[in-house]
């Protein structure tokens, strides 16, 4: 009998809030920042304001297998950092953002035009105009900047004064940082008021603001699904994607990331450096470089590339561990760097392999240029990479023995011409991972990759596409020619490059 993972229940709208302010409610910490501009906050305070719906939140229960660092919603208290929160927020994160920065926080709101320049806003409701059936609720909402003046004529002229509470009463201008606590901010309108004998007739108008407005916000129900402590990892990140349709979308580099800080390991530093240590992007991008390139030949290997990397030694030490153990075929786990594999990996896996598939890359570096590839953009499949660099730090210092050199080449430029790193790579990469190691190794069987891969002459009529890998591939290999040939010493590699790569054109137009 299978059991749901959530659930869902309504909450008032301001327990939600306040549970943010409290640090029961707080962000996993591969949130990005709060970015709602200032149109998006009073589309949003309208909304709220009429009862409309706005979307379900989603919060994922702490205490559970999934593990992230918490992050408290912007604008919160600092006092509440080192509290732990009963559930993270996993989509919702910019509504009730702006709702607490607006009403709750009680400071004014620091966000952005649609153009994107920073402006700091408090916001305001006006009262005879949110109860004007004809007018556009929209319009009701009132942003006035720092000091609490609107001008006109380039600021040279107040147009709007609500920098004391006695203008906020004439002007009927109601302090959205009140509307969960009116009761001292209605006592003030109704003194105000009085004073002037007008007290009955403004008393009507707040009583009916109170019921038809500020009835909304308090009584307003937010419906809220939970997924419960025992949602997996790659429920989470799957779950994530599907809700956050407007955003990036989330890897699983920033997943783990975030879980890892639950350890206190900074991931992120590892990759794009911090404390003034250089991170691996920016080795990667030097490494190897020629003197006639821009980057080095691993410019674009990713993290994920990394991490897959680090992901195909884990599963298969796992797996060796599950065959001593008398595991049946069936029960065996599988080397793979496949998205679960990748959000399943232990900090101290990671920690373990990191340096030896950093090792990796860098030797996939040299033996590229072995075969005269300098340049990403000469690269055929950047995917291969990925078990190339798994495959030669796994050999150690016999990853330059003549015979596994050739070899190795051998299942290289079949991958390249056999076009075979194009798609659905996840299990040809840990497939050649295990079966090249074991032909280099042990003299097992040739890879699939070699064994299954056809080329047909008849393709080279066809290649007329730059960005093809068997295109990249013929290029590497007539630079190779140059290269050793009799004028390679008057031109440079680049030189040789444009040569060939004219001839090539050239060759195949005339054919």
């Amino acid at each position: 009998m299978s059991i749901a993972m959530f659930d869902t229940n309504p909450k008032l709208l301001n327990v939600l809030l306040k549970d943010c302010h409290s640090g029961s409610i707080q962000l996993p910490d591969f949130q990005r920042s709060w970015v709602w501009d200032i149109d998006r906050i009073i589309s949003l305070i309208a909304s709220i304001s009429r009862s409309f719906p706005v979307g379900a939140l989603m919060a994922l229960e702490t205490g559970g297998e999934v593990q992230f660092k918490p992050r408290p919603l912007e604008g919160s208290p600092e006092s509440i950092a080192t509290v732990r929160p009963n559930s993270l927020l996993l989509d919702g994160q910019q509504r009730m953002t702006s709702l607490y920065q607006v009403t709750l926080r009680g400071k004014v709101v620091d966000t952005e035009t649609v153009k994107h320049k920073p402006i700091r806003r408090w916001f305001y409701i006006d009262m005879v105009k949110a109860l004007d059936p004809e007018c556009d609720r929209e319009e009701a909402i009132v942003a006035v900047p720092e000091d609490k003046k609107l001008r006109s004529d380039f600021g040279r002229k107040v147009i709007l004064d609500l920098s004391n509470p006695e203008d906020e009463y004439e002007s009927h201008m109601f302090p959205l940082t009140k509307v969960f606590d009116s009761i001292e901010w209605l006592l003030g309108f109704n003194s105000f008021w009085n004073a002037r004998g007008e007290g009955s007739q403004k008393n009507e108008l707040f009583k009916q603001f109170n019921d038809e407005i500020l009835g909304n916000f308090n009584n307003y129900q937010v419906p809220v699904i939970t997924l419960g402590k025992q949602t997996t990892k790659e429920a989470v990140c799957v779950v994530f994607e599907k809700v956050n349709t407007g955003g990036k979308p989330l890897d699983a580099f920033e997943l783990i990331t975030a879980m890892y800080a639950a350890d206190n390991y900074l991931l992120r530093d590892d990759w794009y450096g911090g404390s003034g240590q250089e991170g691996l992007a920016q080795k990667f991008r030097v490494e190897g470089k020629a003197h006639f390139a821009k980057e080095g030949i691993l410019a674009d290997v990713s993290n994920i590339d990394f991490l897959h990397v680090i992901s195909l030694f884990h599963t298969r030490e796992q797996r060796r561990i599950a065959i001593a153990a008398g595991k049946t075929d069936k029960e065996l786990p599988q080397v793979t760097g496949k998205r679960q594999a990748l959000l399943s990996l232990p900090l101290g896996a990671y920690l373990e392999h990191k340096d030896k598939a950093e090792l990796g890359f860098r030797r996939a570096a040299q033996f590229l240029h072995q075969l005269h590839i300098f340049r990403t953009y000469d690269l055929p499949y950047q995917s291969q990479l990925i078990p190339l660099a798994a495959v030669l730090a796994d050999l150690g210092q016999n990853w330059q023995h003549t015979e596994k050199t050739k070899k190795l080449q051998r299942w290289f430029w079949n991958g390249v011409f056999g076009e075979l790193y194009g798609s659905t790579i996840d299990t040809r990469i840990a497939k050649d991972f295990v079966e090249v190691m074991e032909w280099l190794e042990n003299d097992g069987p040739e890879p699939s990759t070699v064994s299954e891969t056809e080329f047909r002459a008849d393709r080279l009529k066809t290649m007329r596409m730059r960005l093809s890998a068997a295109y990249k591939g013929m290029n590497a290999l007539d630079v190779a020619r140059v290269i050793h040939a009799e004028l390679a010493p008057a031109l440079s590699v680049s030189q040789c490059q444009n040569i060939l790569r004219q001839r090539l054109i050239e060759e195949f137009k005339g054919n």
